[in-house]
């Protein structure tokens, strides 16, 4: 198993653009996890990822059960329609909260042939056009925001009630 990354609160702060004493204060409330070393506070990669991942907007986070299953690790997704099995890269076991950045999904019109883990067909259920792209929703048992240029809408002819596979890797499931 890796070893944690420990941060400073000073560390936090560059990372999270706050000043060092909204850092102590977050930590002082108990809203972002710290330990005590000696005379010093320190908060683990997880602990921050976790803060974060309660705290921004919830598109593709979720409740998983994350399981071994013929060597590879899976999350079954709690709460999705029908049973909905994401592959992830992780040392986790049992409960966790699952993550999947709209930017790093790709939506695809058949299913496709490559390294990456999850192939998971889907509806269109949403489209958003945005400044520079469109965020696409998917019905996929539960829903899923994708993240869309302008030209990839235009040029592969994406429209509601489109059938379409989304595609991202094992890696870029982030779990907590």
């Amino acid at each position: 198993m890796k070893e944690e990354i420990l941060y400073t609160p000073d560390e936090i702060a560059k990372k999270l653009k706050l000043s060092k004493y909204t850092i102590y204060e977050m930590i002082k409330r108990g809203d972002i996890p710290a330990h005590r070393i000696g005379r010093s506070l320190r908060v683990t990669e997880s602990q921050l990822q976790t803060y974060l991942m309660q705290n921004r907007r919830s598109d593709n986070s979720y409740e998983a059960e994350i399981f071994t299953d013929d060597d590879e690790k899976m999350a079954k997704i709690i709460g999705s329609i029908g049973d909905l099995y994401i592959a992830v890269s992780t040392d986790i076991e049992g409960s966790a909260k699952v993550s999947i950045k709209p930017e790093d999904i790709i939506i695809s019109m058949t299913p496709l042939i490559c390294s990456a883990r999850n192939n998971i067909a889907g509806t269109v259920v949403g489209m958003e056009e945005m400044d520079r792209n469109y965020r696409i929703t998917l019905n996929i048992g539960v829903p899923l925001v994708v993240n869309v240029t302008k030209r990839a809408v235009k040029e592969m002819g994406f429209k509601l009630g489109d059938t379409v596979y989304a595609v991202f890797k094992a890696m870029a499931v982030t779990v907590v």
